[in-house]
C-alpha cells in the first residue's frame, strides 16, 4: 500500500487550527491534540496503527505554502472554518457564511447588491480586507479555477456544491509568492472533502420571520472506497433555490429618502415636496424620493421637477405637475435580493496505480439562474445610445430627441406652448413590459494528476493539469430600439392617417407611429415595434498544467531544511458577442471582443529551521520564497514576487511572526482589451447652474462649451440633465499592480488557563500603480477646473461628449495606473473551551478586526490627494467588525447561538472651521475643532 506522501496530505487535508475560524496559534500541546482528532485520514485506507503513525510522523503543509513542516511554524495569518461551523451557521451561501463569520471578508457580489449589475446578477463572491474581489484569490483545493465572470476574476462560491465543501482556509495577507497574481489581499482557499464515507441526504428550508427571503435546499453526498481500499471516490449534488425579496417584504424599504447636508445650516436634509428640510424640523412622513418616469407621461418639464404636463393614468392634468408629489417612487421596482436558482454536481477520485504512485482527479459542473425583474424603460428626450459600426470599427451616438411640436397626438395645451425645437418627454414604458435580466450560467471544472516519490522516497513530486468552461447567456428582455423610438417620434399626417415621416423606417422597418400621451396610449403594435431583446454572451476558458517537488535540502543542527521547486503555465481566454452588434439600444451596451492572456512561472519555497530548544527560543524558523513569471502582455512581461517570515516560539505556549511579502495583480482580459462597455453611474455635471457672470470653479470653461452657451444666452441658466451614461473602456498600456503586505501577530494557549487560545495580529497593505479609474466628477474637475489647459489637448475632455443643448451624454471611465492604496488594522481571535462533564462542552469563539487605514491615494493633474474611507458609508467599511458565538456539544448534538457587530459609519463628514473659520471656544472650557455629520447606517 502506498505511502502518502507530503504532498497528498497537502492536498487532501489541512491544519485545524487552535483557534478554529479565526488565525493560526502555535501551541504545540494544543496542535497535537487538535491535529489528532481533526487531520483527515488519508484517503486509501490503511490499517488503524499505520494511520496513526502517519499522523505522528507526516509533516503537513497548509494554504499559502507547499512546504513540509509543521503547523505551527507558519508565519502568515491564517484564518479558518470547519464543516461543523459551516453547517452551524444555518445559511445555504457560503459565501454569506465566510462574511457572517470572518470580519476580515466583506461581500463582493451577492443577490442583495447586484440589482444594477449587467453581468454581477447571481454571482456570489467574497471581498477580502476591502480591497476588491478582483484582489481576492478564490482557489478550490489549490487550484486556480476558471472566472465566472468577464468583468474580473471572479470565482463564484455558489458553483461549488455545498456538501462537496469540507472546509475553508483564508490567507489574510499577501500570497503572490505561493499563488501568483490576485492574491495581494490574500487567499481563500475551498477546501474539499477528503475521507468521507457512507451516503448522506439534507433538506434545508428556511423564510424570514419579516416575510419574504424563502429558501430550500437539497444536497446529496456519497463517498467510499473500492478495489480493496486502493481507490477512493467521492460524489456531491446540491439544489438551492431563493425566491428572493421584494419591495412588497419590507416596511422600511418602501420609506422614501432622499438625503444632503446643508453646509450651511449644519444639518443633515431630507427632500419632502416643498424642497429640502432639516431632518431634525421633519419626520419620516415628510419624506420624499420620487422620479418624473411616470406610466403616462410628464412634458416640457419645468426646473427642479416642478411645473410641466402630465398624465394621471389617462387623465390630463395640464401645467401642475411637482415631481415629489406627483412622481413615481421607483424603489418599487427594485429587488431587494434577486431570486436565484442553482444546482450543481462533483465527483472527485483518488486510486492507487503503485506503491508509489497515485492519480488523482476532479471534476465539478454548476448551473446557476437568477432572474431580475426590473422597471419598465424610463425614457426622455435626452436618451442616448451607443452605436456601432462593425464594418469600420467606430462608435457613435444616436438621441431619442424631443417630440416635433407637429406631433399629431399632442394634446393641444401642450402643442400650444411647445417651442420650434419640440417638446422635452419623460415617460416610462410599461406598456412594452418590465425589464427581465436573466442571467444562465454554467461552469465547468476538471483537473487530473499524478503524485509520488522519487529518491529513494525522500522527495514527493505532484505533476498535474486542469480546464475550466464558463459559459454566461444574459437575455436582457424589454429594452428600448433607440432607432425606432426615434423614428416613431417624428411623425405626420397623410390622407388623414399618421405615418412615420422617415419614408425609409416606415418602408423598410415597418415603422409604427408612437403615442406618448396618457397611460396605456402605447399600443401592442407600437410596442412591438420598440421592443428589443438584447444578449449578451460570454464564453471564458483556462488551461492550466502544475508541477512541483517537495523535500530536505540538508540538515542544520535545529533541523532539516525543507524545500519546494516547481512551475506553473496557466492561459486564460475570453469571448464576448452581443445579438445587437449594432447598438442603439437602452441597456448597457457591451461589443464584440476577445482575448487572452498567458503566463509561465517558476517558484520555489524554503524553511530554515534556525533554533531549538535553547535558551530562550523554543523553536525559531525563518521562510522565504519567490516566484517569477513571464506574461505574454506587453506591458506586463516579466513579474516578481517574493515572502521572508519568521517565526519564534520563546516558552511554549507563545509565539511571535512576522511575515513580509511582495505581490502582484497583472490586468484582466476585460481591462486590457475591452472597447468601450456601457454603463450607468450617477454623478453632477460642474457646469450646473453656470450663468454669464456665474463664478464658481470651473464655470469660465463651462461657457466656452457652444451648447451651454446658446442655453445660458439671454440671462438664462444651465441646469444639469445629464443621463448619467459612463461606459468603461480598457487601456492596452497597463502594467501589473503591486503590493508590499507586512504582519506582525502574537498567539498565546497560556498553560495557567487550558483550552483557551488568543491570537493578535497587525496587517498593513500598501498597493502601488493600483488598478482603477477616474470617478466622473473627478473627469470633469480635471477637465474645466485644473491646471491642464481647457480643450481637445487634455485627454480628460476628451472623454465628455455634449449634446447640442450642452447635457452631458457620456463619460468614459477608462481604467489607469493611478492608485496608491493602503489599508491597515488589527486581528483579535479568541477561543475558549470549557468542559461541563456530563452536560456536555460548550465552546466560546470571537473573531475581531479593528481597521486602522483605509487610505486611497490618487494623482490629479494639481498633484496627489488622499481619500480616508474608514468609517465611509459609500464605501462600506467598517472601523470595527466583529463575530461572537457560543456552541454546546453532547452526544452529536450541537446549539450554536452567534451575534455580530458593525459599527458605525458615515454618510458625510464636515469641518466647522471650513465654513465658520478657526476653531473657536465655546464657553465651557472647550472648543469647536470639528463637526461630525452621521446618517444611520443599519447593516
Amino acid at each position: 500500500m502506498m505511502n502518502k506522501s507530503p504532498i497528498t496530505i497537502a492536498i487532501q487535508t489541512a491544519i485545524y487550527t487552535a483557534i478554529a475560524g479565526s488565525a493560526l496559534t502555535f501551541a504545540p500541546a494544543t496542535f497535537a491534540a487538535d491535529a489528532e482528532n481533526a487531520i483527515a485520514k488519508p484517503v486509501v485506507k490503511t490499517a488503524p496503527a499505520e494511520v496513526k503513525k502517519a499522523k505522528a510522523d507526516e509533516k503537513i503543509t497548509v494554504t499559502g505554502s507547499r512546504l513540509r513542516r509543521d503547523s505551527f511554524s507558519v508565519a502568515t495569518p491564517l484564518a479558518t472554518m470547519d464543516r461543523d461551523a459551516i453547517e452551524d451557521a444555518g445559511i445555504g451561501s457560503l459565501s454569506d457564511i465566510l462574511i457572517d463569520e470572518l470580519p476580515q471578508l466583506a461581500e463582493g457580489f451577492s443577490n442583495s447588491n447586484s440589482q444594477s449589475s449587467v453581468s454581477g446578477t447571481g454571482l456570489s463572491t467574497v471581498d477580502l480586507r476591502n480591497l476588491g474581489t478582483n484582489r481576492t484569490l478564490t482557489l478550490i483545493d489549490g487550484r486556480r479555477t476558471v472566472s465566472n465572470s468577464y468583468s474580473g476574476n471572479y470565482v463564484s462560491l455558489s458553483t461549488i456544491p455545498s456538501g462537496m465543501v469540507d472546509r475553508v482556509e483564508v490567507i489574510t495577507g499577501g500570497a503572490s509568492a505561493a499563488y501568483g497574481s490576485d492574491a495581494i489581499a490574500g487567499v481563500v482557499n475551498i477546501i474539499t472533502q477528503q475521507d468521507k464515507e457512507g451516503l448522506s441526504f439534507k433538506v434545508k428550508g428556511g423564510e424570514s420571520t419579516d416575510g419574504g427571503a424563502k429558501e430550500l435546499g437539497l444536497d446529496f453526498d456519497f463517498g467510499t472506497g473500492f478495489d480493496d481500499d486502493r481507490g477512493y471516490m467521492f460524489f456531491s449534488s446540491s439544489y438551492d433555490k431563493d425566491w428572493g425579496l421584494t419591495f412588497d417584504d419590507r416596511e422600511r424599504a418602501q420609506q422614501e429618502d432622499s438625503w444632503d447636508y446643508d453646509d450651511k445650516l449644519m444639518c443633515n436634509q431630507m427632500q419632502t415636496e416643498d424642497g429640502d428640510k432639516c431632518m431634525r424640523d421633519i419626520s419620516p412622513a415628510d419624506w420624499r424620493s420620487r422620479s418624473d418616469g411616470i406610466l403616462g407621461g410628464v412634458f416640457d418639464e419645468g426646473s427642479g421637477g416642478e411645473g410641466g404636463y402630465w398624465y394621471d393614468g389617462n387623465e390630463y392634468k395640464g401645467d401642475t405637475w411637482l415631481e415629489e408629489r406627483d412622481g413615481i417612487n421607483s424603489n418599487q421596482y427594485v429587488m431587494l435580493k434577486v431570486p436565484d436558482e442553482k444546482a450543481s454536481v462533483a465527483l472527485k477520485l483518488d486510486y492507487d496505480l503503485t506503491d508509489d504512485v497515485m492519480f488523482y482527479g476532479q471534476v465539478q459542473y454548476s448551473y446557476n439562474r437568477s432572474i431580475n425583474n426590473k422597471s419598465p424603460e424610463d425614457s426622455y428626450e435626452g436618451e442616448t445610445a451607443v452605436t456601432y459600426n462593425p464594418e469600420t470599427g467606430e462608435f457613435g451616438e444616436i438621441k431619442a430627441g424631443r417630440i416635433p411640436a407637429d406631433n399629431p397626438f399632442m394634446h393641444p395645451e401642450i402643442a400650444d406652448q411647445a417651442s420650434s425645437k419640440g417638446v422635452k418627454w419623460d415617460r416610462r414604458f410599461g406598456e412594452v413590459g418590465n425589464i427581465l435580466n436573466d442571467n444562465t450560467r454554467t461552469t465547468i471544472r476538471s483537473w487530473a494528476g499524478l503524485q509520488g516519490t522519487m529518491f529513494d522516497g525522500s522527495w514527493d513530486w505532484d505533476l498535474s493539469a486542469g480546464y475550466g468552461k464558463f459559459k454566461q447567456r444574459q437575455v436582457r428582455s424589454n429594452e428600448i430600439n433607440v432607432y425606432n423610438l426615434k423614428n416613431a417620434l417624428d411623425t405626420e399626417v397623410v390622407n388623414g392617417e399618421v405615418q412615420c415621416a422617415n419614408s425609409v423606417a416606415e418602408a423598410d422597418a415597418g415603422c409604427v407611429p408612437l403615442d406618448l400621451f396618457g397611460e396605456g396610449s402605447v399600443t401592442t403594435e407600437m410596442a412591438n415595434y420598440l421592443r428589443v431583446n438584447p444578449e449578451i454572451n460570454t464564453d471564458n476558458e483556462q488551461m492550466n498544467v502544475l508541477g512541483y517537488i517537495a523535500g530536505d535540502l540538508f540538515e542544520m543542527p535545529a533541523g532539516a531544511v525543507s524545500s519546494v521547486f516547481g512551475f506553473e503555465y496557466r492561459k486564460d481566454t475570453q469571448t464576448v458577442s452581443t445579438n445587437v452588434p449594432q447598438g442603439g439600444i437602452t441597456f448597457n451596451y457591451v461589443p464584440d471582443f476577445k482575448g487572452s492572456i498567458g503566463v509561465a512561472e517558476i517558484f520555489a519555497e524554503a524553511a530554515f529551521p534556525l533554533l531549538r530548544d535553547v535558551a530562550g527560543a523554543k523553536s525559531l524558523t525563518a521562510e522565504v520564497s519567490a516566484r517569477v513569471g513571464q506574461y505574454d502582455l506587453d506591458n506586463v512581461d516579466m513579474v516578481e514576487s517574493y515572502k521572508v517570515g519568521l517565526v519564534w516560539e520563546p516558552i511554549e505556549g507563545y509565539a511571535l511572526r512576522t511575515n513580509w511579502a511582495t505581490s502582484q495583480r497583472a490586468p484582466t482580459i476585460t481591462e486590457a482589451m475591452s472597447p468601450p462597455r456601457g454603463d450607468f453611474d450617477s454623478f453632477d455635471d460642474i457646469c450646473d447652474k453656470t450663468t454669464e457672470t456665474s463664478d464658481e470653479p470651473g464655470h469660465n470653461n463651462c461657457r466656452l462649451e457652444q451648447g451651454i452657451a446658446d442655453t445660458i444666452a439671454g440671462g438664462n441658466e444651465f441646469e444639469d440633465d445629464n443621463n448619467g451614461y459612463s461606459p468603461n473602456v480598457g487601456n492596452s498600456d497597463l502594467f501589473e499592480e503591486t503590493a508590499t503586505t507586512f504582519t506582525a501577530g502574537v498567539t498565546m494557549a497560556p498553560a495557567f488557563l487550558e483550552d483557551f487560545n488568543l491570537a493578535v495580529d497587525y496587517y498593513d497593505i500598501s498597493i502601488e500603480d493600483a488598478i482603477t479609474s477616474f470617478g466622473n466628477e473627478e473627469i470633469l474637475e480635471f477637465c474645466y477646473d485644473s491646471s491642464l489647459d481647457f480643450g481637445s489637448e487634455n485627454s480628460f475632455c476628451n472623454d465628455v461628449s455634449r449634446g447640442p443643448d450642452g447635457q452631458i451624454t457620456g463619460i468614459m471611465q477608462r481604467v489607469y495606473n493611478q492608485d496608491e492604496i493602503r489599508t491597515s488594522g488589527v486581528d483579535i481571535a479568541a477561543q475558549y473551551r470549557l468542559d461541563l462533564n456530563d452536560f456536555g462542552n460548550l465552546k466560546f469563539k470571537l473573531d475581531w478586526t479593528h481597521v486602522l487605514t483605509h487610505e486611497e491615494t490618487k494623482t490629479s493633474p494639481d498633484g496627489q490627494f488622499t481619500t480616508d474611507y474608514v468609517g465611509s458609508l459609500s464605501a462600506g467599511i467598517f472601523e470595527d467588525k466583529a463575530t461572537a458565538s457560543v456552541s454546546w456539544y453532547k452526544d452529536g448534538w450541537r446549539v450554536r447561538w452567534s451575534m455580530k457587530y458593525k459599527s458605525g459609519v458615515n454618510s458625510s463628514v464636515s469641518r466647522y472651521d471650513e465654513f465658520y473659520g478657526p476653531a473657536q471656544a465655546d464657553g465651557n472650557g472647550g472648543i469647536f475643532a470639528e463637526y461630525e455629520v452621521r446618517c444611520a447606517a443599519k447593516s
